[in-house]
């Protein structure tokens, strides 16, 4: 159900099953501390977005994986950060041109955090344009609440940490460096403060939590729960109808 992998015949026969619903997955290009790749967002939404459509027949569209990453600052080599701006612009053309092929329901499957604003802004341009277009914009920390207690258990600000190491081992070990995983640890300094500071004023190596703490197990659990939550969401908006009609 991959669309870069489908002829335009095999995709309007899709959207046709699919009630015209479709997932788009963003991510990110930043650094995750010294013991994770810097690609390990956009491996972990489009992991999650195929994994799903494996089961519910939902096409995916082609993975973004730059996303807003201003505020992992220019400290560490490996962040390559869209202005918000750009990316407004560049989700709201992507939307349009999945409308006029047919989608109706498109799921903007987010996989970095401070991808949300500029989404949220691409959703309501997209939504003011056509009135038939139905869009949800969910992020993958925050799918249901068990998966967000999981993420957010090492710190609310949280990053490259005990949740997203855990996922890595289970579905993409070799972006792991295991030699650096216990010594990678570092607290969260956001507590309490006023303003949103980048990470480069918050954390000594670009992490926020204990990744060594992360174990396989662990990943394995939680990439199930993201699965199965999600395919519920999916399920749910495929014949979801607007409350009124007018």
């Amino acid at each position: 159900m991959l669309w870069q992998n489908l002829n335009y015949k095999g995709i309007a026969d899709i959207l046709v099953k699919t009630n015209g619903t479709a997932m788009l997955p963003i991510g990110a290009t930043e650094q995750h501390g010294p013991h994770l790749g810097c690609g390990v967002d956009s491996v972990i939404v489009y992991k999650l977005c195929v994994s799903v459509s494996d089961i519910t027949g939902v096409p995916v569209l082609p993975l973004l994986p730059y996303g807003c990453s201003l505020g992992h600052s220019k400290k560490w080599p490996s962040t390559i950060a869209i202005n918000p701006v750009i990316l407004i612009e560049l989700i709201t053309q992507i939307g349009r041109w999945a409308y006029l092929s047919g989608v109706r329901r498109l799921f903007m499957i987010n996989g970095h955090v401070t991808n949300n604003a500029p989404l949220r802004c691409a959703l309501e341009i997209l939504r003011s344009e056509f009135e038939d277009y139905m869009i949800g914009l969910i992020d993958t920390s925050r799918i249901s609440p068990r998966i967000h207690d999981m993420h957010t258990k090492d710190g609310e600000d949280w990053h490259a940490n005990d949740a997203e190491t855990s996922l890595m081992l289970d579905i993409a070990d070799e972006m792991v460096d295991h030699s650096l995983m216990e010594s990678s640890d570092d607290e969260d300094r956001t507590t309490d403060k006023v303003f949103a500071h980048p990470v480069n004023k918050t954390s000594k190596n670009g992490v926020t939590g204990n990744p060594s703490a992360a174990t396989r197990k662990k990943g394995e659990e939680l990439f199930k729960w993201m699965v199965s939550d999600l395919e519920k969401i999916i399920r749910k908006g495929m014949t979801e109808t607007a409350p009124l009609q007018e």
